[in-house]
C-alpha cells in the first residue's frame, strides 16, 4: 500500500540551488537552469535500488540536476541495518557519476506516519469530554448520552430520513443508486449529537460494476467532521464498512451515506447503525491526559481507584504509525460499586483519507524525534540541502499540549517550523533548506476551517525567514502562490507535472514571468510514472516564459 507520505512526497519534487548560473529573471529571461527529479523508494529493498539507479541515469541523460529524495526509512535510521546504508552508498555513487544532486525530505508533519513508528502515542488527537460511563461487575461501560440512532437504518421506509436525492430508491427494504451519471446521490439524517462525543457508525455496502466513490460523510454547520475512506471495490458482495467522527462544539450534525461522483453501475446502502463509543484509539501521553471521576467530582487515581488504560490496538496495525479507523475498544476496569456513575475526558486519535496521521508539534518528544531525524540523516548524505515536509497538515491544535501554549493554528505551526529551520542550520550550517508551500499559503491551506484543525492558519508564513526557498505545487492557483513568496523574498522552485500533461509546466512558467527568485522546475509524479521525463525536461529547456 503506497504511504500517504510517499504520495506527498511525489506531490512535490524539490528543486535546488546547486548548479551555478543565473537566476530566472523577470520579464522574458531563460528558463529555470535547474532540473528537479521526485523518486520516493523504499532503499531497504534491492530491486528498489536498482531501480533508482536506472531511473538516475535516465535523468542525468536528460538534463536533471537534483533529485528530491524520500524514504519512510528516512525517519527510523537509527533501526537500519548495514545493508541499507550500503544502498545509500550505491544511490550516492549513482547520483554523482550522473551529474546529479540528491536533496533528501525529511521533517514528516502532516504525513508523519514514519515519525510515529517511534511512539504512535504522539499523534495529536482530538478530544472527549464527559463522557458518561456506568460501573457493572468492575467494568464502567460507555453509556450514550444521549441515545443517538438513524430514523430508519434498514432503509425500509426512505421517506423517514431528513432527505435524498433522486437518484437514490428504495429496493427491498435497502437504498439503491443506479448509473447517476455524474449527479449526487445521497441519503441523509440530522442528528442530535453531544458535543465533543466520539461516535461509531457501521453500514453495509454492496456494489455491482459501480464506478464512483461511495462515501460516509458527516457535516456541522458547513464543516466536514470525518474524512476516511471506505474502500468499497466496484463490484463487492455485501460488507460492513466503518466511520468514526468527533462531534467537536457542535450539538447536531448530518450523515451522508452518498456518492459525488458516481458513473455507471449499482450501489446499494443496507444496516446502518450509529453509536457513541468511548476510549477507541485512547491516546496517552502527558499532553493528552485521561480524567476519570464520578459525577460527584470525585478525581479517580489510575493504578489505585481503576486499572491502567491502554488501547492495545491504538497505531499498531499492521506496523507502529498505523491506525485503524474501528475496532473493539478497551474495557474501563474501575474499583467502584455497580451503578457508580463516571465521567470520562480523554484524547483520541484520528486520521485522514487512507490513514494519514499528524503528529502533535508541541510534545518535547516531537523536537527530539525531529532533531535526531536531522541528525542521522545529515550523518548519512551530508547533503548540500534538505526539503522539509510540512504538508498538509490537516489535525492541529486540540490536545492540551497544544492548547496550553495559548497560540492559533497559524502562531503553533510557525513556531514549529522556525524549530526546524533552527534544527537543520545547526546541523548543516550554511546548507539551503526548502518546505513546500501550501501550509504556509493563504491562497492554499493556510486558512480558517482546514479540515481538523482547530483555528486559523493564517500567519504560519511567519516562521519562514526568507533564505528558506519555497516549492509551490497548486497549479490553480499558480499565479497567486508565486506572486505570494515573492513578495516576501523567497526563492521559489516549482513542483509540476502531477502526472497530468506534461506541457501544463509551460503555463507554470508563464506564471512565473513576473518574478525573480524563480530557480528551477520538479518533475513530480503520485504514480512514479516516468514515461514523460524526458519530454519535460525538453519542454522546460524550451519553453520561454
Amino acid at each position: 500500500m503506497q504511504s500517504p507520505l510517499l504520495r506527498r512526497a511525489l506531490l512535490v519534487c524539490g528543486l535546488e540551488l546547486g548548479v551555478s548560473g543565473p537566476v530566472v529573471r523577470a520579464q522574458g529571461a531563460a528558463p529555470p537552469r535547474q532540473l528537479w527529479l521526485y523518486a520516493a523508494q523504499n532503499l531497504w529493498v534491492e530491486a528498489n535500488v536498482s531501480a533508482l539507479e536506472q531511473l538516475l541515469a535516465r535523468a542525468g541523460a536528460a538534463g536533471y540536476t537534483h533529485v528530491l529524495l524520500a524514504d519512510s526509512k528516512f525517519a527510523r535510521l537509527g533501526d537500519m541495518d548495514a545493508r541499507y546504508f550500503a544502498h545509500l552508498e550505491r544511490v550516492k555513487h549513482a547520483a554523482a557519476d550522473h551529474g546529479l544532486e540528491i536533496v533528501p525530505a525529511l521533517f514528516n508533519l502532516g504525513y508523519s506516519n514514519d515519525l510515529l513508528w517511534h511512539d504512535p502515542n504522539l499523534i495529536e488527537g482530538l478530544p472527549v469530554t464527559n463522557a458518561l460511563f456506568v460501573v457493572q461487575g468492575g467494568e464502567a461501560r460507555l453509556v450514550p448520552d444521549p441515545p443517538v440512532a438513524f430514523p430508519d437504518g434498514d432503509f425500509e421506509d426512505l421517506s423517514r430520513w431528513s432527505w435524498k436525492d433522486e437518484t437514490v430508491a428504495p429496493d427491498h427494504g435497502t437504498a439503491r443508486v443506479s448509473d447517476p451519471a455524474g449527479r449526487n446521490a445521497r441519503i441523509v439524517a440530522r442528528l442530535a449529537v453531544r458535543p465533543f462525543r466520539q461516535y461509531h457508525i457501521r453500514v453495509r455496502v454492496k456494489t455491482q460494476e459501480f464506478r464512483g466513490t461511495p462515501e460516509v460523510k458527516v457535516l456541522a454547520d458547513g464543516r466536514e467532521l470525518n474524512f476516511n475512506y471506505l474502500q468499497v471495490k466496484p463490484t463487492q458482495d455485501w460488507q460492513t464498512h466503518h466511520a468514526v467522527f468527533n462531534s467537536l462544539d457542535h450539538a447536531e450534525v448530518a450523515v451522508y451515506f452518498g456518492c459525488w461522483d458516481g458513473r455507471t453501475g449499482t450501489l446499494w446502502w443496507d444496516d446502518a447503525h450509529i453509536e457513541e463509543i468511548g476510549l477507541l484509539n485512547v491516546i496517552r501521553r502527558d499532553g493528552a491526559p485521561l480524567e476519570v471521576r464520578t459525577e460527584a467530582g470525585e478525581v479517580l487515581v489510575e493504578g489505585r481507584d481503576f486499572e491502567p488504560v491502554r488501547d492495545p490496538r491504538m497505531g499498531n496495525q499492521p506496523w507502529n504509525g498505523a491506525y485503524e479507523v474501528f475496532h473493539e475498544p478497551p474495557v474501563l476496569r474501575v474499583h467502584r460499586p455497580d451503578g457508580t456513575r463516571l465521567r470520562v475526558s480523554y484524547y483520541h486519535a484520528v486520521t485522514i483519507h487512507d490513514g494519514q496521521a499528524m503528529i502533535c508539534p508541541s510534545e518535547p518528544r516531537t523536537l527530539a524525534l525531529l532533531r535526531d531525524q536531522a541528525r542521522r540523516l545529515h550523518a548519512a548524505w551530508g547533503a548540500r540541502g534538505y526539503l522539509m515536509s510540512h504538508d498538509e497538515i490537516r489535525v492541529l491544535n486540540w490536545c492540551a499540549a497544544c492548547r496550553r501554549r495559548g497560540l492559533d493554528a497559524g502562531a503553533l505551526l510557525a513556531d514549529n517550523v522556525r524549530a526546524c529551520i533552527q534544527i537543520l542550520r545547526e546541523v548543516n550550517p550554511g546548507g539551503r533548506i526548502y518546505v513546500w508551500s501550501d501550509m504556509f499559503d493563504p491562497h492554499h491551506n493556510a486558512r480558517p476551517n482546514y479540515y481538523l484543525v482547530r483555528g486559523d492558519l493564517r500567519g504560519s508564513w511567519a516562521g519562514l525567514d526568507a533564505e528558506v526557498i519555497v516549492v509551490p505545487w497548486y497549479f490553480e492557483r499558480r499565479a497567486e502562490s508565486l506572486a505570494w513568496f515573492a513578495g516576501r523574498g523567497h526563492r521559489q522552485v516549482i513542483a509540476a507535472y502531477y502526472d497530468a500533461a506534461p506541457e501544463r509546466v509551460r503555463d507554470w512558467l508563464a506564471a512565473a514571468r513576473a518574478h525573480a527568485g524563480i530557480e528551477g522546475v520538479m518533475y513530480t509524479t503520485w504514480q512514479q510514472r516516468y514515461a514523460d521525463l524526458e519530454r519535460f525536461a525538453a519542454l522546460v529547456r524550451g519553453a520561454r516564459p
